[in-house]
């Protein structure tokens, strides 16, 4: 193997093109960090040309690829990886499209594979959008789940990291009242493996994880819920015996500000917006979606495609800078 190819190289999936992640992408090229960490935008070069000619950066150019094997890593060329996605086919700027949906499905797909196959070794992932990716005919909750399938992975969850504040969700993409009646000392005790391990690999120390209740005050001892008695003080006591540094339950409407005051590293989050609100209220230009479990590393931006100023030059790229940044720490 050639000594380059053994450098890291992080793919950056387009995401849905109808949204931010073009402009975000260039936008993030211009930083000067990023620009020393060899990239391949996986995508469509003829949206990614169009959003270079919408900022005009100047500092460098694109470069169309059609393997990997072709990209040339300078400061001065950002490689796009063509999947010549919209031939014969009309883009829509700023709208829920189904056309748009299949590009971003196509790009993570894509990705994945080049993943599996060692030909890069990380990906960093712009926003897609649900509802474009149903009408497109891809049955998914989003790219946690579009991942997990194509890699065949039947643990994960998802991380939000940001220097303030990290969390990792042990139920996401369903109902709240699925999220209450499916809650399962296995599966706690499963994300909080993952806690450690993840956090051990970003903070190079055994983390400090709270585990937060799911019922106001965790409970009161049985007076506002059972969940906690039944399925999450269990699995707490199982993981300590395992040697992982873990309390709980701890109250929700405390354990972020524990967290963020120092007390803790990691904070194990019962659903989805229970762990995202204290998460994208402190971060929301900073933080980053990991996908904790899969068989390569996978950060994300940690906001939406947001359409209503898509192509406009609007877009703050701060969270696609720090997912190139953390995909970047991770693997060295």
């Amino acid at each position: 193997m050639p000594e380059n190819r053994k450098i890291p190289l992080i793919g950056v999936t387009m995401g849905d093109p109808s949204g931010i992640g073009p402009e975000i992408i260039i936008k993030s090229f211009e930083n000067e960090q990023i620009r020393n960490i060899r990239l391949v935008v996986i995508g469509d070069f003829s949206v990614m040309n169009e959003a270079y000619d919408l900022l005009k950066p100047g500092s460098f150019g694109l470069q169309p690829v059609y393997s990997v094997g072709d990209c040339t890593y300078s400061k001065n060329i950002l490689n796009v990886l063509d999947l010549k996605l919209f031939e014969g086919l009309q883009f829509q700027r700023g709208t829920v499209n189904a056309s748009s949906g299949a590009a971003a499905f196509e790009c993570l797909k894509k990705a994945a594979e080049l993943a599996l196959n060692h030909e890069i070794h990380a990906i960093a992932t712009a926003p897609l959008n649900k509802e474009a990716l149903h009408l497109a005919g891809h049955k998914y909750a989003g790219h946690t789940e579009i991942l997990a399938g194509l890699t065949g992975t039947e643990d994960y969850a998802m991380l939000l990291y940001d220097r303030k504040l990290s969390v990792i969700h042990v139920s996401t993409h369903i109902s709240l009242l699925e999220a209450v009646t499916g809650l399962r000392r296995e599966r706690i005790e499963k994300v909080t493996e993952l806690a450690d391990g993840s956090m051990k690999r970003l903070l190079g120390k055994s983390p400090r994880i709270a585990v937060a209740g799911l019922n106001p005050h965790s409970g009161e001892n049985g007076l506002f819920g059972d969940e906690e008695i039944r399925e999450i003080i269990p699995a707490i006591k199982n993981m300590k015996l395992k040697g992982l540094n873990v309390d709980g339950p701890v109250s929700p409407d405390t354990v972020f500000l524990k967290a963020v005051n120092g007390m803790y590293d990691v904070v194990v989050a019962m659903y989805h917006d229970q762990g995202h609100i204290p998460l994208k209220l402190l971060g929301f230009n900073t933080g980053v979606n990991i996908t904790v479990g899969l068989p390569f590393i996978r950060t994300s931006v940690d906001h939406g495609t947001a359409f209503e100023i898509a192509w406009q030059k609007k877009a703050n790229e701060g969270s696609m800078v720090e997912a190139i940044k953390l995909a970047h720490k991770l693997l060295r």
